[in-house]
């Protein structure tokens, strides 16, 4: 069976394996002196990767100077003994012994520096790397201990890992907010809020129709802000989502962000409010020996057609009037938005998932995981740099949305001028029906 290579480096990988392989009883003093537990696999990883190193260093400088031989005299470039060496690895930078070549005429400028040296020291990934060891949970105070001698390897104090974060966390930022999104046919917009020491976030996550999110953008501000929110939609369709296609969007229920919507996407996108936030909203008026009843009564509702589900939940909003007319007001309000999917006729496995704002919470999870060590939040910008790190480092972990394969039927009820490509006929016959039924 052929072997296929995806790049360069996955082929230096298996020849390396192989030649191991072939001379597999060299290393055999290794392992017992593994299985004897008189050295640790670190410290075998660590011997054996700077041979191997210092070996390659070698085998360069023979390209370059020609093979070493004892008493006789070099051409134009000459060995010149070995000195110490720096060589970073992909989690920490490792001294070596390296050969020195000089050109035979001396003087300034005759150093000749190793080809394989030289590519050894390119760090460009270092500052990428720290960030992520960080996303994960490292404090400052403590990365020495998850990597193995890191401070002391790399020569880097904790104000300087913290100083490498900064910028790798502000070019994380840079690129979420430079992403264009001309060729992503966005059907579904979620925006929610996150806080933070008093700061708040407010986060945009876009679902193709294939079902993939996508980080769109994060603003520094609430849902309740509406020049903020304004600003972060205005910034989307400056970033190619284009206002003249309908989509849904799903938010939390402010009216700031409402407003926003109609102003820059314009009225004819259905909004779905949070089913989720209307429940605390309402129960966050009653009585403790409540909650429970009216939370329970509201989930049902939401299971209804949209007719008889607002029908009960008036009754229910009537029935509050009395004595908790706070919970009644909160509960007729935006009610209709509650039902948006219910109209759109769309099937269980998608209503599940666009009823409430639980996607982007789920992000706003990967974030707090990844920055719960941080204690202090010195500013908004500090915040917005660290948000946007994060986002994109869970981003790597999305899923397709649950029920991804119906998505053609919200695309049908959303845009009936196009036609399904690749339905059945039976789909194209649904997709009518619940075009009709949504108009």
């Amino acid at each position: 069976m052929a072997v296929v290579y995806t790049n360069e480096r996955e082929k230096a990988k298996t020849a390396v394996a192989e030649m191991l392989g072939q001379h597999s009883d060299e290393l055999l003093p290794l392992l017992e002196l593994v299985q004897e537990l008189k050295v640790t696999l670190d410290d075998v990883f660590e011997v054996v990767g700077r041979v191997c190193v210092e070996r390659v260093l070698q085998l360069s400088a023979e390209q370059v100077a020609g093979p070493r031989h004892q008493g006789k005299v070099g051409g134009e470039i000459r060995w010149h003994g070995e000195q110490e060496g720096l060589v970073t690895l992909s989690t920490q930078k490792v001294h070596v012994r390296k050969p020195r070549l000089r050109k035979k005429s001396g003087g300034k400028g005759a150093e000749v520096p190793i080809p394989a040296y030289e590519a050894m020291q390119r760090d460009g990934d270092l500052r990428e790397r720290l960030a992520e060891v960080m996303l994960r949970g490292v404090s400052t105070r403590n990365y020495g201990e998850v990597i193995p001698q890191m401070a002391e390897s790399c020569g880097m104090s904790r104000s300087s890992v913290s100083r490498e974060f900064i910028a790798a966390s502000e070019e994380a930022l840079r690129r979420l907010c430079e992403r264009r999104f001309d060729e992503v046919d966005l059907l579904i917009i979620y925006i929610d809020g996150v806080q933070y020491s008093g700061h708040h976030v407010i986060v945009a996550i876009g679902v193709d129709q294939k079902g993939y999110k996508h980080v769109l953008g994060l603003a520094d501000g609430a849902t309740e802000n509406a020049v903020v929110v304004k600003g972060l939609l205005e910034d989307l369709v400056a970033r190619g989502v284009s206002p003249e296609q309908r989509r849904l969007f799903i938010i939390d229920g402010s009216k700031a962000l409402r407003a926003a919507i109609d102003t820059v996407f314009g009225q004819e996108n259905p909004v779905q409010r949070c089913r989720h936030h209307k429940i605390e909203n309402v129960t966050g008026h009653l009585p403790k020996h409540l909650k429970e009843e009216v939370r329970l009564v509201m989930k049902a509702a939401y299971r209804l057609s949209e007719q008889e589900g607002m029908t009960r939940l008036k009754e229910q909003a009537d029935w509050l009037e009395r004595h908790y007319p706070s919970a009644a007001a909160s509960l007729r309000e935006g009610l209709e938005e509650t039902f948006t999917i219910n109209c759109l006729g769309l099937p269980t496995a998608l209503c599940r998932c666009l009823a409430t704002t639980n996607l982007v919470e789920s992000a706003n999870a990967g974030m707090r995981l990844r920055t719960r060590r941080v204690t202090h939040w010195q500013d908004g910008k500090m915040i917005l740099r660290w948000a946007a790190a994060a986002y994109l480092e869970t981003e790597k972990h999305f899923r397709r949305i649950m029920g991804y394969k119906e998505l053609w039927i919200l695309e049908s009820a959303l845009r009936p001028e196009r036609k399904q490509i690749g339905t059945s006929s039976e789909e194209s016959n649904t997709a009518y029906t619940l075009q009709t039924a949504a108009s």
